[in-house]
């Protein structure tokens, strides 16, 4: 088929790459005028990992990437453990792909190389997406400068402000949820040894407001994000904030979370808001489909927004490739994805809650109960986009 895919982002360029691999024709409208990623790093477990294998991106991730031991929740203050999950080779061994922590901008980058292989010409910029004309027979792309571009199929991956959406679902716009998260990304060298942290994805749980630490880049960077309950405010990724407004939110915090603020770079404190969209079951019509944020936007707390994206990608050109019509493939790859990543964004946002708790022995008592681990080792980790049953 034609396919007009609208953002290239990690999950459009997965899309991209999965589909062209599977015979179709693949254009991808960026935008922007240059290609390429902001933030600092996202999570990459075997559920998502085995797709990136299939694509060929095993030995950039060892490259660029690290291979975290566990994660580990601990109490803002005193540091205790409170739960722990088992990653490093018994991850591996359990669910058939390794776990990374890799920087957006080396995960993007090797991304883009895939689809570059593939097709030199799929990536278009500076074409910004403005509607959609959708018929019976065929379906256009309208854009900025009022050119109509005709496809078989449009998928939307632009992201949680998506224009694709609101012909697929509606206008509405996406919900603040009270709390903005910090963004530091900080070189090891400069934290003293002492104190830098394990190689783990350590979650540090305190009232109100919780941090995130895991190293990337292989362990020459630590990448900081702190999610805290405040008033609204810019949503840009960008937006840099005063250094003695995150010196005040970690206040009295672990003597390790306190060396990575004091490390930081204080004009490269980046804060954004976090917003969020109750799950939708919709995902397509007969020739538009969203995936990754544009249909189920997911806050961090589970580790798994860039990873649902690329099972997004894996699983709709596996769709697309069985032989029954558009529309009918279509709801298959929607009544297949829209369950497990309606999960995956509540409980997202349960986490919130579980992470923010005041009061020490409700907090330890609430992780007992909650048993994460069991959880997503049950059910999300397991995961296999590339051969999980369709129907």
């Amino acid at each position: 088929m034609d396919i007009a895919l609208v953002g290239a982002g990690i999950g459009g360029l997965a899309a991209a790459a999965c589909l062209i691999q599977k015979g179709h024709r693949v254009r991808v409208y960026e935008q922007a005028a240059q290609v390429g990623e902001v933030g600092a790093a996202v999570q990459m477990s075997a559920n998502a990992v085995k797709v990136l294998d299939e694509l060929g991106l095993r030995a950039h991730l060892e490259a660029v990437s690290v291979k975290p031991k566990a994660f580990e929740f601990r109490r803002f203050d005193t540091g205790e453990l409170l739960h722990e999950i088992k990653l490093g080779a018994i991850h591996e061994q359990t669910h058939g792909a390794p776990y990374y922590q890799i920087h957006r901008v080396d995960l993007h980058a090797g991304l883009m190389d895939v689809v570059n292989r593939l097709d030199p010409a799929a990536v278009q910029l500076g074409v910004r997406a403005v509607g959609v004309d959708e018929a019976e027979s065929h379906v256009a792309l309208v854009c900025g400068d009022g050119q109509k571009i005709q496809a078989d199929l449009i998928v939307g991956a632009d992201g949680i402000k998506s224009v694709i959406r609101q012909h697929v679902v509606n206008a509405d716009p996406p919900v603040f949820t009270g709390q903005v998260a910090w963004r530091l990304c900080i070189p090891t060298q400069h934290i003293p040894v002492d104190l830098r942290p394990d190689v783990v994805s350590s979650i540090w749980c305190g009232p109100k407001n919780h941090a995130v630490m895991y190293y990337m880049r292989a362990g020459t960077l630590l990448n900081f994000v702190g999610c805290v309950e405040r008033p609204w405010e810019e949503e840009s990724w960008t937006t840099k904030q005063p250094w003695s407004e995150l010196d005040q939110d970690y206040a009295g915090w672990h003597p390790v979370v306190r060396a990575a603020i004091e490390a930081v770079d204080r004009d490269q404190c980046y804060r954004w808001a976090l917003n969020n969209r109750k799950p939708v079951m919709t995902w397509s019509t007969g020739r538009v489909t969203l995936l990754g944020d544009a249909v189920h936007p997911t806050l961090p707390y589970m580790a798994q927004g860039a990873a649902m994206a690329i099972e997004d990608a894996a699983v709709l050109a596996r769709a697309l490739d069985m032989n029954r019509p558009l529309a009918d493939a279509l709801q298959v790859y929607q009544n297949h994805r829209a369950p497990r990543a309606a999960r995956v964004v509540n409980e997202s946002t349960e986490m919130a809650d579980l992470y923010h708790i005041a009061d020490a022995a409700e907090m330890k008592k609430a992780f007992h109960d909650r048993n994460i681990a069991a959880s997503r080792n049950g059910w999300l980790y397991p995961y296999d986009p590339l051969r999980v049953a369709l129907d």
